[in-house]
């Protein structure tokens, strides 16, 4: 039995290395004036070009069955107003991450009852018909939500949890097989899953919902959108989204903490946005 519970470790702490072997500390973007230097954990099983191919020919998909729908583009005002933010956006993302601006970027609007937005890495976007008329949303309002969301790419949270998420399978699996082999009794990897993912993913899922927050006010502000949309963008969606769950199982902050730490990074931007306004009215 010594031999045997000897060598299932030696070939668990193989399994560990080779996971923990393939991960590198990247810095996805610069910290920009709001000062987002953290770190990030990526694994180099997956790689940038891989997502953003992945990426593309996902929304390439996702778009052609939108457009056999009917969904696609539906309303000229709504794709024209989308457009212009984001062209008022882009040129900005050089500042945190200068290859971007040659991303081949992609501006489009589904017709949904959800209130939503999103950017694919590689700078494919989609916004949801929804988020603007339920809303009602203001030009600065969606730049915030398109500025958080173009955040996520640059920072390529995608790449990110997927690597969390690899490593957190293969944690658990492991922890599985040790129980086994110390107790005796199988233990189903399926029944700890949502342990590990509420201790290990989803706290580093709000870390990065913060992050983008974050970027999301200086990226609008540099273009010339009013950064304090982004709290009262917040408080929409507080009112939009009531009872939903508790900040402690979500992937994203509650409402309140989201607008009380915007507050801190808007007043922080701020004279930027003065400044492209003062310029812009040259």
């Amino acid at each position: 039995m010594k031999s045997l519970t000897l060598n299932v470790s030696v070939a668990l702490a193989l399994l560990i290395s080779c996971v923990l072997g393939a991960c590198t500390t990247v810095q996805t973007t610069q910290g920009g004036e709001v000062g987002v230097n953290r770190k990030q954990t990526m694994t180099s099983l997956i790689t940038s070009e891989q997502i953003e191919k992945e990426a593309a020919q996902e929304y390439a998909q996702l778009m052609a069955q939108a457009q056999k729908k009917g969904l696609l583009n539906h309303n000229p005002q709504q794709v024209q107003r989308v457009r212009a933010v984001a062209a008022r956006l882009i040129p900005q993302v050089g500042v945190f991450r200068p290859d971007a601006v040659k991303w081949k970027w992609e501006e489009n609007v589904l017709t949904s009852k959800d209130v939503n937005a999103w950017c694919m890495p590689g700078g494919k976007i989609a916004v949801y018909t929804a988020l603007l008329e339920r809303l009602n949303l203001t030009d600065d309002e969606l730049a915030a939500v398109m500025g958080h969301e173009i955040a996520h790419a640059l920072r390529e949270h995608a790449r990110e949890r997927m690597g969390r998420q690899l490593a957190t399978q293969t944690a658990t699996a492991v922890g599985s097989i040790a129980l086994e082999i110390f107790t005796g009794v199988h233990i189903d990897p399926e029944l700890t899953g949502t342990v590990s993912q509420a201790v290990f993913v989803l706290p580093n899922s709000r870390e990065n919902e913060q992050e983008a927050d974050i970027i999301g006010v200086e990226l609008a502000a540099r273009a010339g959108f009013d950064p304090r949309a982004a709290l009262t963008l917040w408080q929409k969606m507080a009112q939009a989204s009531s009872g939903g769950p508790p900040e402690w199982l979500s992937t994203h902050p509650s409402n309140e903490t989201r607008i009380r730490e915007l507050q801190v990074y808007v007043q922080k931007v701020m004279p930027l946005y003065e400044k492209t306004r003062t310029a812009a009215a040259k």
